[in-house]
């Protein structure tokens, strides 16, 4: 009898149980239902928003008469809005009856992101201009086309003196190699006193090249120092350095515009030495062509003052590479020049790369 009493028990505690549990659901969800309802009313009774504020129309154009275009330039707009105003057709014909005067107001578009974008367009296309292009770009390809694996020419060398006086020389000039990594060889071969004096240089292109000097007199040979690089060579206005090669990699380059050279379109470019080039001088200005980009003159600064001046004329089609035949120097302190006219000029005839080593140039 007590084991069926405790089973009755049992169920009917579940029974409340199960009951409770009902009955707070239901409760549960009754209260959402209301809330609900009570929102939805709240929002139906919110008064509407008022209208947006209206502004007086421009006075529109007459039947016949031009409409005058928007002047941008007279407002407030950021380059992005003033495009959009321009083209997003409120000039556009509209009817006038029933028209008060008066038009309503385009409510601000909320497109920040894209005003950004349409900024940043608006400013690449301003800045874009033939005289500002990239001036790194314009010297890659100015050495690009006067690239040769082998390179030779006879060099006649003209010097004046400040009284014009002019004494003559003559040399020889073997290349091998790409830009920045050749080799090269200059060789006197008249007056009879310098007839065998040569100077080997091995470019670079992450640091100055390194130069040996052969003089068959002393019979010997000797290195060129970097802070020598400034002397000139052998009573020429070619210092050491000038007869280095300029590779691209080793300098910055500037933009400074456009200006015409004999004649001819030319970007004006400033190139300054990186600290690896170990350069003497502080800065040079380059005009190159821009119709076969080659440079026709070089200013070399030292601080803000012009000391030398390399100009570069007689230009002939040579092989396909574009060839300055007459290369002038000024040294602009000394009130000097030597005037360099290369003959037999040849390109891509082969040589020995044992050629340019210091036992070659000793023979």
């Amino acid at each position: 009898m007590s084991k069926e009493r405790t089973s009755v028990v049992g169920v009917v505690l579940i029974t409340v149980c199960l009951t409770s549990i009902g009955l707070v659901a239901g409760w549960v969800v009754l209260s959402q239902r209301l809330a609900q309802q009570t929102a939805s009313s709240e929002v139906e009774e919110a008064p509407a928003e008022e209208p947006a504020p209206r502004r007086k129309a421009r006075p529109r154009a007459n039947r016949g008469e031009q409409a005058q275009p928007v002047d941008v330039s007279s407002t407030d707009l950021a380059p992005a809005d003033a495009l959009v105003a321009e083209t997003d057709g409120s000039s556009a014909p509209h009817d006038d009856e029933g028209s008060d005067g008066e038009e309503p107001v385009a409510p601000p578009v909320a497109a920040e992101p894209a005003n950004q974008f349409l900024n940043a367009a608006v400013e690449a296309i301003a800045g874009t201009h033939d005289d500002e292009m990239d001036a790194r770009t314009i010297m890659e390809e100015s050495q690009r086309r006067s690239e040769a694996k082998f390179y030779r020419y006879d060099g006649l060398l003209q010097s004046f003196d400040a009284k014009n006086k002019v004494t003559d020389k003559r040399w020889t000039f073997d290349r091998v190699g790409s830009n920045g990594r050749s080799k090269a060889v200059l060789r006197f071969t008249a007056p009879a006193e310098v007839n065998g004096v040569a100077l080997l240089i091995h470019n670079h292109t992450d640091r100055a090249s390194d130069q040996w000097m052969w003089t068959p007199a002393l019979q010997r040979d000797r290195r060129i120092a970097l802070q020598d690089r400034s002397t000139r060579f052998f009573g020429t206005d070619f210092s050491f350095e000038d007869l280095e090669e300029r590779d691209v990699d080793q300098y910055d380059y500037e933009m400074l515009g456009g200006e015409t050279i004999e004649g001819a379109d030319c970007w004006k470019i400033e190139t300054t030495p990186k600290k690896s080039r170990s350069s003497h001088y502080t800065r040079s200005i380059a005009w190159i062509r821009k119709d076969n980009y080659l440079q026709v003159r070089l200013d070399n600064f030292v601080d803000d003052e012009v000391v030398k001046r390399l100009t570069s004329s007689d230009l002939d089609s040579i092989q396909g590479i574009w060839t300055a035949r007459l290369l002038e120097m000024a040294d602009l302190r000394r009130r000097t020049r030597t005037r360099l006219t290369l003959q037999q000029v040849t390109y891509n005839t082969p040589m020995k790369d044992q050629d340019f080593t210091l036992q070659a140039i000793r023979r």
